[in-house]
């Protein structure tokens, strides 16, 4: 299969749990519920992209171990090339602990695992993979010198180069900007790349023209019930969101990013792709889970 959406990045069992309310330093509260689901921000992003109509492969690491196994048949299972999904013995698979509100916010912890062992070596073996792409997707839960690397590459191979900076804790390194075609931060990643309080559209128009003028092609900051904005050298766009009651927000963000770059593969224009990646994103947040939230093409057509 020759993938148009190749995805480099993490994939994570995700171990949840539901309580009314996130706990308080030193505290100890009673959840309702447990459940362990697929996810990672790589995979998540690899899934939504397959399941809203895009060819699709991955390239990442588990660990020898059952949430590995677990993790690399979700992909399989949904048609995506896993030839470069590796397999790290010695080290565990990813994890994220997840604590869920009743009102839908989120508090996370991640333990790398075999994310951190992928390397700019592991994605090269996998050249073909980035050569036969339309769109290549990167995070930041890989090592940096492995997404310094990728971006570099995809550009030089002519590819669409979208960077999702999740989860960013500062400035990006100023050589990647000229690699990417597409910035794509929610508000407080916005906030922690420039350094500007992203509240409302006002405020992210000023930290996404920071972004271009440090270089980047495009910028699409999200910010969630208010919308996205698109911001380019030639100006800027907002895009509402669909309104919908949430319960849960975990994989909103990634929906979004699966759902555009699968526009862009299926031919959309930017903006249509955009607000497809937003519909996407609407469905997702009124599901529980990160990979089951994610909905499919047909559930978006008319």
């Amino acid at each position: 299969m020759n993938a148009k959406v190749v995805v480099v990045g993490s994939l994570n069992m995700d171990l949840v749990v539901r309580a009314q309310r996130l706990p308080r330093a030193g505290e100890t509260l009673p959840g309702e519920r447990f459940f362990t689901v697929p996810g990672g921000k790589g995979a998540n992003q690899a899934v939504a992209a397959a399941r809203l109509g895009a060819s699709v492969a991955m390239i990442g690491n588990v660990g020898d171990d059952d949430y590995g196994r677990q993790l690399h048949q979700a992909l399989s299972a949904e048609g995506i090339d896993c030839q470069g999904v590796s397999t790290c013995p010695g080290v565990s698979s990813g994890v994220a602990l997840i604590t869920v509100d009743a009102a839908s916010q989120n508090c996370i912890v991640v333990i790398p695992g075999g994310n951190g062992l992928l390397t700019p070596q592991s994605v090269q073996h996998f050249e073909a993979l980035l050569q036969a792409a339309q769109v290549v997707i990167c995070q930041l839960e890989v090592p940096v010198e492995t997404v310094a690397w990728t971006l570099k590459r995809a550009h030089d191979l002519g590819k669409q180069v979208i960077l999702n900076p999740a989860p960013a804790t500062g400035p990006l390194p100023a050589q990647w900007f000229a690699f990417i075609d597409y910035l794509t931060p929610n508000e407080s990643e916005a906030e922690a790349l420039t350094g500007i309080a992203v509240t409302d559209q006002a405020s992210a128009q000023l930290a996404a023209e920071r972004l271009l003028q440090a270089g980047a092609g495009k910028v699409i900051v999200t910010l969630g019930a208010q919308g996205a904005l698109l911001v380019t050298p030639e100006g800027h766009q907002h895009y509402p969101a669909p309104v919908v009651q949430p319960l849960d927000t975990t994989a909103a963000g990634d929906t979004f990013i699966g759902g555009f770059a699968a526009g862009l593969v299926r031919g959309l224009e930017e903006g249509e792709a955009i607000a497809f990646g937003q519909r996407a994103a609407a469905l997702s947040v009124t599901r529980a889970g990160a990979q089951p939230s994610i909905p499919y093409l047909a559930e978006l057509v008319p």
